[in-house]
């Protein structure tokens, strides 16, 4: 028996084709819900952009039939824009407000009331991303869901870019000797190309080795790069070690880094974008762009410049390019950074429409962008380039993304087999021991 799926908002406002995503079932669009649509249309962000593409395909399913009758759909299911059982006759008991979540939540509830009334009445289903929303629907016993459909993967199984295997002291001392092994030999389990092995001893002594996966996927290899420091910056650990050899290869042109606060993700892809710029001339320019999005309450509009309006949003930069630089005197590292010339500091808002060549292009806290702009971000990447995303998908800021359905993840699993893409997870914080703990607790 097929179902009726109620939509909320915000579940089109994140996604404008979910309405496809429900297979022969039927899904109903409130007319309240057209209204919050028709508010956000204007709003020149994503989710103005996303208001506007659910408007076009709306108005291109009108074409089709009367919107509010059935509608049938490409997958098999039909779509209904539901102007009746508006009623708050229901819910005036228990929600006195008649805001707009209410008015949703007594469409679907009068839907199920007229449903349960029927011999073979469907089961109605109300779907949003609001937890609040979920949680107000099951206070009155109406069955409801978070829209999963864009997620890219499923609970803790993002790919880390680490495998950890345990292997004979033979096959260890053989990797030594020639730098790489069949991975034939040592087991049938699939790799990805440029994924990482952590290799131990099986038999538990302290031998160990790092490999790195050949773009056949067929052959682990020694790392290439073995620096003690790249600009006075050296790994502290075995994933910085892993981090560091993706940032330093040429023949890839795309890195995504994910963890936690306090790991070196932002320190080491600078430091590695400055050798390559500065001292081997690899690029022309360095360029760093992060996404504006406020932590708590936004501190409103800035005076100034547009250098000195993007300072505030900037300053986590500045802050690691000190470090590097060593710049401890109020304004050095302006004077350092305008000496130079190649090194550009940038928002993300200004990255439409440009076409960057030849550029090693950092792109931080790239978690707070959707599966929309990280490719409007790679579609912008030239000849000669590389890009490096990274961020934590546990520190998300934007409203409707979640650690599961964010750019930076999506990048992940869709280039995980590219042998252009290399990719690597980083666990143990080294900003302090209080950053650490603070991570790792709270």
């Amino acid at each position: 028996m097929t179902k009726i799926y109620v939509l909320d908002t915000n579940v089109l406002l994140q996604d404008p084709y979910s309405i496809f995503s429900f297979e022969d079932n039927e899904v109903v669009i409130p007319a309240v819900v057209l209204e919050e649509v028709d508010s956000k249309k204007r709003y020149m962000d994503e989710i103005g952009r996303n208001a506007r593409q659910v408007s076009r395909l709306i108005d291109g399913l009108r074409q089709t039939g009367k919107l509010h009758e059935k509608i049938p759909l490409e997958n098999g299911g039909a779509l209904r824009i539901e102007l009746n059982h508006r009623s708050f006759h229901q819910l005036q008991d228990v929600f006195v407000e008649k805001t707009n979540d209410n008015r949703i939540l007594a469409v679907a509830k009068n839907l199920s009331l007229e449903e349960d009334s029927k011999n073979n009445g469907r089961q109605v289903i109300l779907v949003s991303k609001d937890a609040l929303v979920r949680v107000k629907a099951d206070a009155i016993g109406l069955y409801s869901e978070d829209f999963l459909s864009d997620r890219v993967v499923e609970n803790d199984h993002i790919y880390t870019g680490i495998l950890e295997l345990f292997l004979s002291v033979d096959l260890l001392s053989r990797f030594y000797e020639k730098g790489e092994l069949s991975l034939s030999e040592i087991t049938n389990h699939p790799f990805y190309p440029n994924q990482f092995l952590l290799m131990k001893d099986s038999l538990g002594s302290s031998s160990s080795a790092i490999g790195m996966v050949d773009h056949t996927g067929k052959r682990v290899k020694k790392l290439i790069f073995d620096h003690d420091h790249i600009w006075g910056i050296r790994p502290r650990n075995v994933q910085q070690t892993m981090a560091i050899e993706l940032l330093l290869r040429k023949d890839l042109p795309l890195i995504t880094l994910i963890g936690k606060a306090g790991t070196g993700k932002t320190l080491l892809a600078l430091a590695a974008g400055l050798m390559q710029t500065e001292d081997y001339g690899a690029y022309k320019k360095l360029l760093v762009a992060r996404p504006i999005v406020p932590v708590g309450k936004d501190i409103g509009f800035l005076p100034g410049e547009k250098e000195e309006k993007l300072r505030p949003w900037m300053q986590p930069i500045y802050d690691n390019l000190e470090y590097l630089f060593n710049a401890k005197k109020p304004g050095e590292l302006d004077a350092i950074l305008a000496g130079m010339g190649s090194i550009e500091v940038e928002a993300l808002t200004y990255i439409r429409g440009r076409s960057i060549p030849d550029q090693f292009i950092i792109i931080d806290e790239a978690q707070n962008l959707t599966k929309h702009e990280i490719k409007t971000i790679l579609t912008r990447v030239g000849e000669g380039s590389k890009i490096v995303l990274m961020g934590d998908p546990e520190q998300i800021d934007h409203p409707y993304l979640d650690a599961y359905n964010n750019g930076l993840t999506y990048v992940v699993e869709k280039f995980k087999d590219q042998p252009i893409s290399g990719h690597v997870k980083l666990y143990k914080g080294e900003r302090s021991g209080l950053a650490q703990l603070a991570a790792d607790l709270l």
